[in-house]
């Protein structure tokens, strides 16, 4: 038993070096790039975007089921977008509360003929309603199919050549379609998708749609969120896409060429990943036609949603995006190291795979070799102390790394006091908030093996608008 729990223990350690170092290799081609933002006149760049006459027009598809609670700020959201030209398409997927009601009160619509093109087939659309007062803002009501239903929904209703994605929940920043499309526009077309950074909002104040100012929510299972958001999209998701090979778009806020959307069938409602799914098919696609469209993100805070505030709706939360991630992998798994898909299917697809799923396992296979230690002394106190120091650099160091490169790049909080919050709160992940979280995936890949259907859940919202000023 010792010496299998010993060299069980030397494996684990072995994985988290070369995780470690495949993290280190993300953020070193990833700084070329965080440098050069540092140094940029982001107002500037605007300025210049917003008066290229080369920009396309954008559809804003919002799917909302149950929303009534934020969709009007959404909504509002929407329209004071610096763009020139866009329309706002708010998808109500058989909601069960006042969604469509609150739209149509609060916008004044009117009812209009229903014009849709079958690029998708989808569930049944009953009826069309137009804003009287801003012309270029929609609702549909259809029956409830789910969100990548009610996306596809969207896309045959739109009359653009581009939709941005955004969820019913969130809240853009005045100039990030704008910031969004700048690589679609600069590169004339060959950026078929582009995604943005997404920020946590609770605690902020965020008055008339718009965020005023940044703060930390006082809860600390949001400000763990908080953390982990900073180091998932400025160290993974932006190294993978200067290598384009990034598989996520976040579903918060993205924006697509709708052509490519359509060849590549639209969005999967077999799923509960529908934005990692597509974004996978459509590198696929792209490595098929053998083009040279690609897929970038761009690192600036540009959308702003709700996280989970509770333990419970937090753990459904995470087990959903564990069986997402499982199901659009084994959905895709020929193209798994297969050179046919170059990078995309030699690194992008066994980093998903070995580090993003399976990397709960063998944390939760550490902690538990750690505990045997510490009480009954199945392993030796040298691995046992390895295994305590790699656990700790491995979550928590990365952690604090990914806190100062935001202040570093951005900042975007006001107050030195945020910092050290965050900081200090970075420092104490693997003690309490990592092996909750480990434990919740874990449990989301059992769920995939028993091919138990996942649960949605409530995330008890609370409305991002009020966060902060009441």
């Amino acid at each position: 038993m010792t010496i299998v729990v010993n060299v069980t223990a030397v494996i684990v350690i072995v994985y988290m070096v070369l995780v470690a170092l495949v993290y280190i290799s993300l953020f070193m081609i990833a700084s070329p790039k965080i440098r050069k933002e540092r140094e940029l006149n982001r107002q500037e760049l605007i300025e210049d975007t917003s008066v290229n006459t080369d920009t396309f027009p954008v559809s804003v598809l919002v799917p909302a089921f149950n929303e009534d609670i934020g969709i009007i700020d959404t909504a509002r959201s929407m329209l004071g977008l610096n763009y020139p030209q866009h329309e706002i398409i708010v998808i109500d997927d058989g909601s069960k509360d006042t969604t469509s009601e609150k739209m149509i009160q609060e916008f004044n619509m009117k009812e209009i003929d229903l014009a849709i093109r079958q690029y998708f087939p989808t569930q049944r659309v009953k009826r069309a309603f137009q804003s009287e007062d801003h012309a270029n803002l929609f609702l549909v009501q259809k029956e409830n199919g789910g969100k990548a239903d009610a996306l596809n929904a969207g896309i045959n209703f739109s009359n653009y050549p581009y939709f941005s994605a955004i969820d019913g929940d969130s809240i853009l920043d005045k100039d990030a379609l704008l910031k969004t499309m700048k690589p679609i526009i600069d590169s004339n077309g060959e950026v078929t998708a582009t995604g943005g950074t997404v920020r946590i909002a609770n605690g902020s104040t965020i008055k008339r749609s718009k965020v005023e100012k940044i703060a930390l929510a006082k809860e600390p299972v949001v400000i763990m969120q908080i953390i982990e958001y900073f180091r998932a999209f400025l160290i993974g998701r932006l190294g993978l896409s200067r290598m384009n090979i990034l598989l996520i778009i976040s579903g918060a806020f993205g924006v697509f060429e709708k052509k490519r959307v359509i060849k590549a069938g639209g969005y999967d409602v077999s799923t509960v990943g529908e934005d990692m799914e597509l974004i996978v098919r459509i590198h696929r696609s792209i490595k098929h036609e053998k083009s040279n469209q690609r897929i970038e993100y761009i690192q600036d805070p540009v959308c702003w949603t709700e996280a989970p505030s509770t333990i419970s709706s937090l753990r459904l939360q995470r087990k959903r995006w564990q069986r997402g991630l499982a199901e659009t992998l084994w959905m895709h798994k020929r193209m798994m190291f297969n050179p046919k898909y170059k990078g995309v299917g030699l690194f992008s697809m066994p980093y998903y795979l070995l580090i993003e799923l399976l990397s709960s396992i063998f944390e939760l296979v550490g902690y538990v070799i750690i505990v045997l230690g510490l009480v009954f002394s199945f392993v030796s106190p040298e691995v046992t102390i390895v295994m305590t120091v790699m656990t700790v650099l491995y979550g928590s160091l990365l952690s604090s790394l990914a806190v100062l490169l935001e202040e570093w790049t951005y900042h975007k909080f006001p107050d030195l006091k945020s910092l050290v919050i965050l900081f200090a709160w970075a420092l104490t992940e693997t003690f309490w908030y990592r092996p909750m979280v480990v434990w919740w995936r874990c449990e989301g890949i059992i769920q995939v093996l028993r091919n138990k259907k996942a649960v949605w859940g409530n995330m008890n919202r609370k409305g991002i608008s009020s966060e902060g000023t009441s």
